[in-house]
């Protein structure tokens, strides 16, 4: 999942390229069991896959990817932008999904959320010459071709050991308390109150007003996990009455997704509402409709029931956060790439795949994904499956100079004559 991997992305450190023969080990047992079963792409296939949508997420929240720190002078904010983009067109990616609220702030002036701290370097207060950042990236993206997609975190207040009093005047968490629970040591809007539920959609469509975004995007954030209590109240007071808090809490995400998906397209037909949800909907030893594997819910555990939003075409696109390799014998990449793939067929969602760029490594502990070559066989894969759309990538920071996964990607690209985006006309 996208949570946060201050702990997980330490690009600084990670080696440049030795050699082939020495960094590329042999397949696991279990891949060479699953390699032998995999679709064999055709030319068409590669035809297909070398015009489909290729997105890039690039992280704000910690200041994973952008900007590089807190308190930059506008032109420096403007130049990393430039930078990362520039990569992007060279990579041949088409579209940016850039975070713009990561929790609870805006990386633009907003009358609903407060500036966020990851720019300036405090919550509420605007940056360098009151730079707006989506602003600024919308206008850059469209001039090289690429899509910008504005990525939320709708409800997460609170990164690290942070209290209500310390967010910005005019948090709405910090306006309104009562919106929150906290669990762990973070708070979060709670799904639950329609007025919280209502201020998000609010906020999600001024992007859409204010902005000529491509689409709204948001990840997995829903309920933090299954093992929360401290909506009990908020299940008495507006259970609708629905008997169970777990079909409650479903019900609260549900509606919040149908919410959005009226109301972005009463502002604009042709912006694209997407979710990336964690890879795995639900085991099938779980609920009889999930996959053939063993890992994190998002069903049961994040109350996020994506199968019925593709099904009744609720969003339209899903990016499922296949972060496994192909042959993990608990969430196998293959397995779950044709179980979404069975999920949007005969709909209208398109299906990107989201893909752990971050794990490729020739450190990794994993030998699996020490193996530069594991990126390759996701995308042969995902060529031969004609219900897979595109990919996205997490995260930006793999895709700097001397990554694996850029050099991987680039070397796939060329082979397989992937087309690039061409600057628009002004």
């Amino acid at each position: 999942m996208k949570r946060d991997r201050s702990n997980l992305l330490t690009f600084s450190t990670l080696v440049v390229l030795l050699s082939a023969v020495l960094l590329i080990p042999r397949l696991t047992a279990a891949q060479e069991e699953s390699a032998q079963s995999l679709k064999t792409p055709t030319q068409q296939d590669y035809e297909r896959q070398s015009r489909q949508f290729r997105g890039l997420w690039v992280s704000t929240v910690s200041n994973i990817d952008y900007p590089s720190k807190r308190g930059l002078s506008a032109e420096q904010l403007a130049k990393e932008a430039d930078e990362i983009l520039d990569r992007a067109v060279k990579l041949r990616f088409t579209a940016i999904f850039l975070q713009v609220r990561p929790m609870g702030d805006a990386f633009y002036p907003s009358k609903l959320y407060p500036r966020s701290e990851f720019v300036s370097g405090k919550q509420g207060q605007a940056p360098d010459q009151d730079f707006d950042v989506l602003g600024y990236w919308v206008n850059a993206a469209h001039q090289r071709g690429l899509q910008l997609h504005a990525w939320i975190n709708p409800y997460r207040v609170t990164v690290g050991k942070k209290e209500l009093e310390d967010l910005a005047e005019d948090n709405p968490a910090r306006q309104h308390p009562n919106w929150t629970f906290k669990h762990g040591d973070r708070y979060y809007l709670n799904p639950g109150i329609p007025a919280a539920r209502k201020h998000v959609v609010k906020g999600i469509v001024e992007i859409v007003q204010n902005y000529d975004v491509d689409g709204v995007h948001i990840d997995d954030y829903f309920y933090p996990e299954r093992k929360i209590d401290e909506d009990a109240k908020t299940f008495e007071k507006y259970n609708r009455g629905i008997d169970n808090i777990e079909d409650w809490r479903r019900d609260n995400v549900n509606l919040f997704i149908s919410d959005v998906h009226r109301e972005l397209h009463k502002v604009r037909k042709d912006v694209v509402w997407s979710v990336s949800p964690a890879g795995i909907w639900a085991n099938k030893e779980s609920h009889p409709l999930g996959s053939e594997t063993r890992g994190n819910q998002c069903y049961f555990n994040l109350y996020a029931d994506v199968r019925k939003w593709v099904k009744e075409e609720q969003i339209d696109a899903v990016i499922p956060q296949i972060y496994w390799e192909i042959g993990f014998k608990i969430a196998d990449f293959s397995i779950l790439t044709d179980w979404w793939s069975d999920v949007v067929a005969e709909t209208n969602v398109k299906l990107y795949v989201g893909i752990a760029a971050y794990r490729l490594d020739p450190k990794s502990k994993s030998e699996a994904w020490r193996d530069l070559k594991e990126l390759d066989r996701q995308l042969e894969y995902m060529a031969a499956s004609p219900e897979v759309s595109g990919q996205v990538f997490f995260t930006e920071h793999s895709f700097r100079p001397n990554q694996p996964a850029a050099e991987a990607i680039q070397r796939y690209g060329d082979a397989h004559n992937w087309v690039g985006v061409e600057p628009k006309e002004n």
